[in-house]
């Protein structure tokens, strides 16, 4: 996934606040830890977004991401703010030694299609926590997929900076879903073009799936793994979950 719209992925999500977010995994370590955690790892860190917001707060990183695509682009933006990037999947990653947190963010955790999978990630994550150590994510809700996915389509539009005196290019995405409730998967159908220099547009697509989970199942493989389940939160001020809420943020400690 994302090999199509990885050099593009920042552009067509530019709304998302890693500065809001990254106060927000900041107050948990405050609020759920005895000390503020030295090193931190950054699970399917994607572009290096949260990674580097992170690293320039002063928190050692490490970004795991499946995808070389993303990961190139997190290189590009990270020279010198000595990050460790390795290309590894979340059910199965390894590293050197265990960290005090790991974060995880923008619903990677509903591209596990299966409880299996999604278990066989938590059981990952504390295998390489501190005792104690948080786990902060974030998942999509049901009514996310029920109404905001669904079967709708959305088109986002940009534009990309070439620089050498270029002007701007245009970039579209469209995009349709496609959700099956009895499964809970939703299939996402990206179509992008890209606007070269010369006026001219590229094509290329990429599908990709997310699972739709209850909180009890997140809570349950949670507990299976010794994750305890500290909360759930609809924003990044704490707030319980209401019915609507499209994104919940979950927070679990690991207990060894």
């Amino acid at each position: 996934m994302y090999d199509a719209i990885a050099h593009v992925y920042d552009k067509l999500n530019k709304d998302i606040d890693y500065s809001a977010w990254a106060d927000f995994i900041e107050k948990c370590f405050s609020k759920y830890l005895n000390k503020t955690p030295t090193l931190v790892l950054d699970l399917a860190c994607g572009t290096g977004s949260m990674t580097v917001e992170l690293a320039e707060r002063g928190h050692d990183m490490i970004g795991v991401d499946l995808s070389e695509d993303m990961l190139s682009e997190a290189y590009l933006r990270s020279e010198g703010k000595g990050i460790l990037y390795l290309c590894q999947d979340m059910r199965s990653f390894e590293l050197y030694g265990t960290v005090g947190a790991v974060v995880c963010c923008l619903d990677s955790l509903n591209y596990l299609l299966t409880e299996d999978d999604l278990s066989r990630a938590f059981a990952t994550v504390h295998n390489y926590l501190d005792p104690d150590g948080l786990f902060i994510f974030d998942m999509n809700t049901p009514y996310k997929f029920e109404n905001v996915y669904a079967d709708n389509a959305y088109i986002l539009e940009d534009e990309i900076d070439y620089g050498d005196g270029e002007p701007p290019a245009t970039v579209f995405c469209g995009w349709q879903n496609e959700y099956d409730r009895e499964s809970g998967i939703c299939n996402f159908y990206l179509t992008l073009f890209e606007e070269g220099l010369d006026g001219k547009y590229a094509r290329s697509e990429e599908n990709q799936r997310e699972r739709c989970y209850s909180l009890d199942t997140v809570k349950a493989l949670l507990g299976k793994n010794s994750l305890e389940f500290i909360g759930c939160f609809s924003d990044f001020e704490f707030n319980p979950p209401a019915d609507n809420c499209e994104r919940w943020y979950i927070v679990a400690r690991a207990k060894k």
